[in-house]
């Protein structure tokens, strides 16, 4: 049988269904049916079957996307890592658990979560992305992942040493500075309820140091009992770097908490390192009191260099920042508001007609609890009797303190023609960039709150943060024309012209972040969210609905994906080249 289309003048051909046959040897044909009333695909799909030949599809119908798995940001990342030679970085070797372990880092830079979590979006039936696959480790489940921290833990001094070499050399400063986190659970030994640095109070924490560069690069990082004070932790810092790093030559800058008095006597001046760091407010107020600071000289000069016996060796550098100071006087009168008003309550208990608050005691403790509340209880003076209750600010050491509202002094042993008196302070406030890091980890990076029951899981979980922290670190030092960050340093630095002054933005950040838009229209971004839109970049597996291979298809990338990719410079297929 057969469809056969018949002339028929003046009029659309006659489609008819026709069967050969053979009649006293001679091949005749006959009309089965008349098919001219039949839609087109319908007359197709049959003379298709009567020939053996498989039906006609829609072009839509020719392929599936069997998967289709967010590939751009495991692109962008896992290509700066490899830039950044992490791989040869944890271990020279390749391994198994070397890919276990770059697919935490990786992973915790696209998004942070617990082991569990990461294993099933590696796993090939649950996968959120292509690093599974990308890494060959798509068939892992949490337990590999806590061996492959384990077995990263055990090489960590080796790769804590390997960066101090990229990054630090004698006659370089090292910023050191700690935080804290807080902790799930009551059974690992670290977890103790100690001065919570992150705001996060009356939880067991952890605390942990940090070495890194001047720039912010991260070198090391350790971790303490949750109740450790930050002068206690130095040590093994010195020791680090002195022992570990080989440097002998170093300066090394932390906040005046950390840099104590019997700190520097006791630990920097005999390994031999020098320091940069600040007088305490007591300290301060004892230099004015000696006349050894004359806080006149600051109506002409915002810095002034003074010298003490009581810092031999020592140059003190006085600063006074304006911002600073109006900042202070503010928070001074705001918190002398709040506690008068919960003491004007307290008077107006014991003034009342209908069951008034009596008694010396009863009043005391109603007192008590609101007086230390806001930290001024210096600045009132009380007057508690059994039937009464008056008080009064203390004008003179509000005076006194006002007096020294935005003054604070650093201090350094480093001569002058090491570091002048301008980048002494803008290196001490380089300690923001620890900062940065402290504040990244716990909002990009989610260290917190931490959930492993053991003291190296929970050692292991902090250096792999560290880790990919130096990622993104990089990441977005590369990516900052098409982020919020300030891409023209240089111009910032030309616009503080003094070094006292809070840190300036160029005029390209400004208008960046005015207009949410780069000069060239490019929308601008935070490092997170673009990632996400990196995200939608996607591998699509295809298989064809024909006798085909099925193959691995990537989305095209928008503009933007590819100014991105450029920034990098990485290519949006990386994995699947």
């Amino acid at each position: 049988m057969y469809v056969a289309r018949i002339p028929n003048r003046g009029s659309p051909p006659a489609i008819l269904l026709r069967e050969s046959y053979r009649e006293g040897g001679k091949v005749k044909n006959r009309t089965l049916a008349n098919l001219s009333h039949w839609p087109e695909h319908k007359v197709d799909a049959l003379s298709r079957a009567l020939k053996g030949r498989p039906p006609t599809l829609e072009l839509s119908q020719a392929f599936e996307i069997t998967r289709s798995l967010p590939h751009g940001h495991v692109a962008a990342v896992l290509g700066t890592a490899e830039k950044l030679d992490i791989a040869e970085l944890i271990d020279p070797t390749p391994s198994r658990r070397r890919d276990l372990v770059m697919a935490l880092l990786i992973a915790t830079v696209i998004a942070p979560d617990s082991k569990l979590a990461i294993a099933r979006g590696l796993r090939t039936q649950t996968a959120t992305s292509s690093l599974g696959e990308v890494l060959n480790v798509s068939g892992c489940d949490e337990d590999d992942l806590y061996a492959a921290m384990d077995w990263a833990l055990a090489r960590k001094e080796r790769i804590e040493d390997t960066l101090a070499a990229r990054h630090l050399a004698n006659g370089t400063l090292v910023l050191y500075d700690v935080s804290s986190a807080a902790f799930e659970g009551r059974s690992c030994p670290l977890g103790a309820i100690g001065y919570a640095r992150d705001g996060v109070k009356g939880r067991r924490q952890i605390v942990y140091g940090l070495l890194c560069t001047t720039a912010g690069v991260p070198i090391a990082i350790e971790v303490f009992d949750g109740n450790t004070a930050d002068p206690k932790t130095l040590a093994t810092q010195i020791r680090k770097l002195t022992t570990r790093f080989g440097l002998s030559r170093i300066a090394v800058v932390g906040d005046r908490g950390m840099l104590t008095s019997a700190r520097i006597t006791e630990e920097l001046r005999p390994a031999g390192l020098d320091w940069l760091s600040a007088l305490r407010a007591d300290q301060i107020k004892a230099l004015v009191e000696a006349d050894a600071l004359q806080l006149s000289l600051f109506d002409e000069h915002n810095l002034l260099a003074i010298t003490h016996p009581d810092y031999p060796g020592e140059r003190l550098i006085g600063c006074r920042n304006p911002d600073l100071a109006a900042q202070r006087a503010g928070k001074r009168r705001e918190l002398l508001a709040a506690t008068e008003k919960e003491l004007n309550t307290i008077a107006a208990a014991v003034r009342r007609d209908k069951r008034p608050l009596r008694g010396k005691d009863k009043i005391a403790l109603r007192v008590g609890k609101v007086i230390n509340k806001y930290k001024v209880a210096k600045h009132f003076t009380l007057q508690i009797t059994e039937e009464a209750f008056t008080f009064a600010r203390n004008e003179q050491p509000i005076a006194a303190e006002a007096a020294l509202d935005g003054i604070y002094v650093l201090r350094t042993s480093l001569p002058a023609d090491t570091l002048t008196d301008d980048d002494v302070i803008l290196r001490y406030k380089g300690l923001e960039d620890v900062e940065r890091f402290f504040r990244t980890l716990n909002s990009e990076l989610d260290v917190r709150p931490i959930r492993h029951r053991l003291a190296d899981r929970v050692r292991a979980h902090m250096f792999l943060r560290m880790l990919s922290y130096y990622l993104s670190w990089h990441m977005k030092q590369a990516l900052a024309p098409i982020l919020f960050h300030d891409h023209d340093k240089p111009a910032a630095a030309a616009k503080r012209t003094d070094p006292v002054a809070p840190a300036q933005r160029s005029d390209l950040a400004l208008h960046k972040a005015a207009r949410k838009r780069t000069n060239e229209g490019v929308p601008v971004h935070s490092f997170t969210s673009l990632l996400a839109h990196l995200a939608t970049l996607c591998a699509n597996h295809i298989q064809p609905t024909a006798d085909m291979p099925a193959f691995t298809m990537l989305t095209s990338p928008t503009p933007l994906q590819r100014q991105a990719f450029d920034l990098l410079a990485v290519s949006h297929r990386h994995g699947y080249t």
